[in-house]
């Protein structure tokens, strides 16, 4: 693995690595090996389906099945030893950095996949803007530490300028790609290596000069800090499989994380907000109509979309006697305002006295996933509107944590296109 060098100790340090890739001919399909990141394999129905897809599918490895967690994980690493023994999954030849592309109609994303070098947020390099849960730290720890791999990428951002980065990734996609493919909700995917001695230092030259924005993985980062910490000298585990996004030239959608109120019917849910909310009923109202209801309503301040029994309920405009007694005063007034702050400090806090605890509080990126959740367990989703990006960076930047979950990047990169043994580094 290589170490930090002089142009790249203020800001990020990717480096390349040996790809582990399926090998084309011993599964189905590249696309039936695939999967979406495993915090949004959330219903069993998908992970049946995805397991049912090809008996390799990276589900098994992400997201094993087993009785105990220590039995997962132990089988999701005896399930890797024998893919590798079997040439299901197979090293590339020299250690490379990796471009890869999304697109669907009109959407085009186009990134650099590395190892990163772990950096904490006090040196300002690599910045969270979420809190994270233990009990999921410990989980993605224990995978990690037992597969002694990073099995899926986090998304992280960095606004460019035209630097190197930008002109390799461009002259890289007009080669042939390494894979390609197209998974089942539409969108194509391509995969290149960089192992130019000259492209790598263009790459790592230009990110020498950025921070990076984690927009989708901040349990994973957490976790691969952890892992930093067990392992006192340098070597693979100071780094960590990312995929880097310059949203100066690919944007990312920003969309919102709902909660599903495993405990609360909606009935009670309503009735604890007593007159310190304007709710209205969207009788005869379908899902779409009544998200762009809630988008009008959150440009006014915060408002929220509550679902489970059968219709829709939109709960904005707290009074600003409730926010001013429930809502800390020690943050930014942007940290202050957003829904997920609301949400969480008057309504779960305050109002509901619902602990964000698995037992009571489901997260669901997928807006009719969550609907359908809390009609069947007589719940409630609180359905979200998304944040900006740039109160998310700005945030950031500050130093300052939205709660948990409060938003979801995309598009998210398929997992198990490419993987990192830290055996192999």
């Amino acid at each position: 693995m290589n170490t930090r060098g002089p142009a790249a100790d203020d800001g990020l340090h990717l480096v390349p690595f040996r790809g582990l890739r399926y090998v084309p001919e011993r599964v189905g399909s590249l696309a039936a090996v695939t999967s979406p990141p495993y915090d949004v394999v959330v219903r069993p129905d998908g992970l049946h389906h995805l397991e049912s897809a090809d008996p390799h599918n990276i589900v098994r490895l992400i997201l094993p099945q087993a009785i105990s967690p220590g039995t997962r994980h132990r089988k999701a690493a005896v399930t890797l030893d024998r893919w590798l023994a079997e040439g299901v999954l197979a090293p590339d030849p020299e250690p490379a950095l990796y471009v890869y592309e999304q697109s669907s109609g009109d959407i085009l994303q186009r990134g650099i996949i590395g190892a990163l070098e772990l950096t904490t947020p006090a040196e300002g390099i690599v910045l969270p803007h979420e809190d994270v849960m233990p009990h999921v730290v410990e989980d993605r720890a224990a995978l990690m530490r037992t597969t002694a791999a990073n099995l899926e990428p986090l998304l992280l951002t960095y606004r460019g300028d035209g630097d190197g980065p930008a002109d390799v990734i461009e002259r890289t996609v007009q080669r042939a790609p390494l894979l390609a493919t197209t998974t089942e909700d539409g969108f194509s995917h391509r995969l290149w290596a960089i192992t130019d001695p000259a492209e790598l230092a263009a790459v790592s030259a230009g990110l020498a000069e950025h921070q990076a924005l984690i927009a989708d993985g901040h349990h994973r980062w957490a976790t691969y800090l952890r892992l930093r910490e067990e392992h006192a000298q340098p070597g693979p585990w100071n780094y960590g499989l990312v995929l880097l996004i310059d949203t100066a030239r690919y944007p990312l959608r920003v969309r919102a994380i709902h909660r599903l109120l495993h405990r609360l019917p909606v009935a009670d849910a309503l009735a604890a907000l007593g007159d310190d909310f304007r709710i209205r009923r969207l009788d005869d109202t379908a899902l779409p109509e009544a998200m762009a209801s809630l988008a009008s309503a959150a440009a006014d301040g915060n408002a929220f979309l509550f679902a489970g029994d059968g219709t829709f309920h939109l709960v904005d405009r707290p009074a600003p006697a409730l926010l001013a007694r429930t809502v800390p005063e020690d943050r930014p007034q942007a940290w202050r305002t957003l829904d997920a702050t609301v949400l969480h400090a008057t309504l779960l806090d305050h109002l509901w006295h619902i602990p964000d605890a698995p037992e009571d509080i489901s997260y669901i990126h997928d807006t009719e996933a969550a609907v359908a959740q809390a009609e069947r367990r007589g719940g409630t989703a609180v359905l979200m509107h998304p944040v900006r990006e740039d109160v998310v960076r700005d945030l950031a930047q500050q130093g300052v944590t939205m709660p948990r979950k409060s938003t979801s990047f995309g598009p998210k990169p398929a997992t198990g296109l490419v993987l990192r043994s830290l055996a192999l580094d």
